[in-house]
């Protein structure tokens, strides 16, 4: 923010601003009353109209023992909200209201046609051609347009209930026009049905004709294809060729495998006789009934020979029967495996003779099957032709005799109802006295202030100009004799203006008059006022005091007209004033305050912040000082987080930034966090003042009693160091002779006594030194 955009700002007075509502109450509560009285005469004599609904219900109303058997769902009405939507449509249609209309005989009613009662106003108006003439619109369509004016039909949120409402002048025709178009709708709905069902019976009738002989055609078509193709069916509703070759192929399976069978089992036969094996591992030997009985008879002689040969010896003539019998018996077994195989030969050929007379069968059927698939599929064709009729035909028929036994016993039931009639309404709706009257006082009360207020800004009493936007001329300060201990010398401060006063166009624009070549001296605004020893003089910028005895002399006149008139000893301090504005002036970013007697000193630090901060710019105060002496008044307490909790990293910067009670300006204050563990990370400083000086146009730092080395951290460019003072001792001459001697040349003193707010105090704020 520039001194030139400051300088031509300027504030609202609210306070003003507000109280010319106050100094004229009594013209606005007349404005009022007027217009308040005004709405009540034209409330009282307007026009009484009355407004009466009726509801109808959009449903099915078919029963289920009356509904059409052939009746699917694309046969039932539309109930979604499109649905209800359209027979919204419907209702308020034309052809409705003029069945109405004609009913009730609106056309009559000069409330519906104003060309049966015209007023001279309207006749004359008419006339002069600023209004149309009536009669040239037909009757019927100035009714219309009347009617639709004062309909207004609507479904019911959520429901399947279209609500029809209609106002008038005459209550009883309030009610008795919405009920008639309830009653027109329904009537409407049934006869749209029974036109419907009739043209469906007339269209049916012929149809019915023409398809009966239909199908006895195709009916016919498929007897005769059936007879000339020679389809017999056999059974599963099958054709005779098809099915025998179905069980032919059966046959033909089971011979082939009873072949396979036989001719294995007697090859196993045979090379158990060709090998010379044992005959038990062959089923079909055991099984016979002879091989069996021998089996037994050779078991029984070896069972005798066993029994013999315990006393008698190979070559008696018993043993040698008994093994004469056993070898016989071997040779009747295998003579009778030996028939058993040629059975099981003769088996086999007669099972192959039977396949194939089976197999020549097959094809023979195959060919046939093929012919009748062929021919299947042409009369499958005419099947389904003729099927096809004859549900279309019966179809035609069910609903041919529904839509009959409707016509005949009138039965078309409508899917609507109504639900609720209009009740004749006994108060109108409009006017309403009271709610016309209360909106007209408060609405006129309202216009009444804003009118006020806007005319208190335009004419400019309620404007004043804003704070800081004009800088005072900055008086000349003599400069006092400092008292000194007698080892020291006094060193008079060095008059240097800040570079700002040095521009000629803004010190005329600041009232300083035209400019010139003129150089006044700027001792308010001194940097620096010191006493130093006799050897720190020489450093004491003595190339910029050229005659030190004329200033020395000049410091003794001025004590000695002190002793005359007491005043308060200064050093070339400036007031709190004064300060703010060489920050703002000189552009500063960064405003470094030493405060060399304590926390009490602190106070010039908040009070040049909060300075800087009524002229407009953004501010922030760090508090650095250990005991919280600048964050504490502006917070009113010392136990929200601060700079040591962002160092030791337990806080981010929105945690750690707070809002001033009494002013703009932002704090950040001392923190609750270790300052041990705080001070470790002290290196962050830079960066962290940094990113304070990007956010802020002005960041105020407290640093209390240090030194030039502990401030180091915190200097950048456009950076202001100024020293805090309350009394001028040697402590403080001391304290800006080191700051300046370690590199802060352009040091500036401030005082924070005898300043005072300007202007009056802003209501919960009180002064925080």
């Amino acid at each position: 923010m520039s001194v030139q955009s400051a300088a031509a700002d300027v504030d609202v007075d609210l306070r003003q601003l507000f109280a010319s509502l106050a100094r004229n109450w009594l013209r606005i509560l007349v404005v009022a009353l007027v217009v308040t009285g005004a709405a009540f005469a034209l409330a009282s004599f307007a026009t009484r109209h009355y407004k009466a609904q009726t509801q109808v219900e959009i449903a099915p109303r078919e029963s289920v023992y009356t509904r059409p058997a052939s009746n699917n769902d694309a046969d039932k009405p539309i109930l979604d909200e499109q649905g209800v939507a359209t027979q919204v449509q419907i209702i308020s249609s034309n052809e409705i209201l003029k069945q109405v209309a004609q009913k009730l005989g609106l056309e009559k009613l000069p409330e519906f046609d104003e060309a049966l009662d015209m007023s001279p106003l309207n006749r004359a108006l008419v006339l002069v051609g600023l209004k149309s003439d009536p009669m040239e619109i037909p009757t019927e369509e100035r009714v219309l347009k009347k009617m639709h004016e004062k309909l207004n039909v609507y479904s019911v949120e959520k429901t399947r209930i279209i609500a029809i409402e209609f106002s008038s002048e005459d209550p009883k025709l309030a009610a008795a026009v919405p009920d008639a178009i309830a009653a027109a709708y329904i009537a409407g709905q049934g006869a749209a049905k029974l036109e419907s069902n009739n043209a469906a019976a007339d269209f049916l009738a012929p149809e019915i004709a023409d398809l009966q002989q239909k199908v006895r055609d195709a009916e016919a078509k498929v007897a005769t294809y059936r007879a000339q193709s020679d389809l017999l069916m056999g059974g599963n509703n099958s054709v005779l060729a098809t099915q025998q070759l179905s069980e032919l192929s059966s046959e033909l399976m089971r011979v082939r495998a009873n072949r396979a069978s036989a001719e294995a089992t007697a090859d196993s036969v045979r090379k158990a006789l060709q090998g010379g094996g044992s005959l038990d591992a062959v089923p079909e030997v055991l099984s016979s009934d002879l091989i069996q009985r021998l089996r037994e008879r050779q078991v029984e002689l070896r069972a005798n020979i066993a029994d013999l040969s315990t006393t008698l010896l190979d070559n008696h003539p018993r043993i040698r029967a008994l093994k004469s019998q056993l070898a016989d018996l071997d040779g009747q077994i295998r003579n009778e495996a030996q028939k058993l195989m040629k059975g099981l030969m003769t088996q086999a050929q007669t099972a192959q003779a039977r396949e194939n007379q089976l197999v020549a069968d097959v094809n023979t059927l195959k060919a046939a099957s093929a012919r009748a698939g062929e021919q299947q599929v042409e009369l499958d064709a005419l099947q389904r032709d003729a099927a096809a009729k004859r549900q279309q035909l019966e179809s035609y028929q069910a609903n041919y005799l529904s839509a009959a036994s409707r016509k005949d016993r009138n039965y078309l039931p409508v899917d609507a109802r109504v639900v609720s009639l209009a009740q004749v309404p006994s108060e109108p709706y409009f006017p309403k006295v009271l709610p016309i009257v209360s909106a007209a006082f408060v609405a006129s009360l309202l216009v009444m202030a804003i009118v006020r207020l806007l005319r208190e800004l335009f004419s400019g009493r309620a404007m004043r100009p804003a704070t800081g936007s004009r800088f005072e001329r900055i008086d000349e300060v003599a400069m006092p004799h400092v008292a000194q201990a007698p080892d020291r010398i006094a060193m008079p401060a060095v008059h240097q203006e800040p570079a700002v006063l040095q521009d000629p166009v803004l010190r005329q624009e600041m009232g300083e008059g035209p400019a010139d070549t003129r150089s006044e001296p700027y001792t308010a605004a001194m940097p620096y006022a010191t006493a130093m020893s006799e050897t720190d003089a020489p450093y004491a910028h003595a190339a910029e005091a050229p005659d030190m005895v004329a200033m020395t002399e000049a410091a003794t006149a001025q004590e000695t007209a002190a002793e005359a008139e007491p005043v308060r000893s200064t050093l070339g301090e400036i007031d709190i004033e004064k300060a703010a504005e060489k920050l703002i002036a000189s552009g500063a970013a960064r405003a470094i305050f030493v405060s060399p007697e304590g926390d009490e000193a602190a106070a010039s630090a908040v009070l040049v912040a909060r300075e800087v901060a009524d002229a407009g710019l953004r501010v922030l105060l760090l508090d650095l000082t250990a005991s919280g002496a600048a964050s504490r008044p502006m917070l009113d307490s010392g136990l929200f987080p601060g700079i040591t909790n962002l160092l030791a990293s337990e806080a981010q910067f929105s945690d750690v930034i707070h809002a001033d009670l009494y002013s703009d300006c932002h704090v950040i204050p001392v923190g609750t966090a270790d300052p041990v563990r705080a001070m470790r990370a002290a290196d962050r400083l830079p960066i962290i003042m940094q990113s304070l000086t990007t956010a802020y146009d002005l960041v105020v730092v407290e640093c209390g009693p240090a030194d030039a080395q502990g401030i180091s951290r915190l200097a950048g460019d456009a950076t202001e160091v100024l020293l805090s003072m309350l009394e001028p001792d040697d402590e403080v001459t001391q304290a800006a002779v080191k700051l300046i001697e370690s590199g802060y040349p352009d040091l500036t003193l401030v005082t924070p006594l005898g300043h005072e707010p300007p202007g009056n105090p802003v209501p919960g704020r009180r002064s925080a030194a």
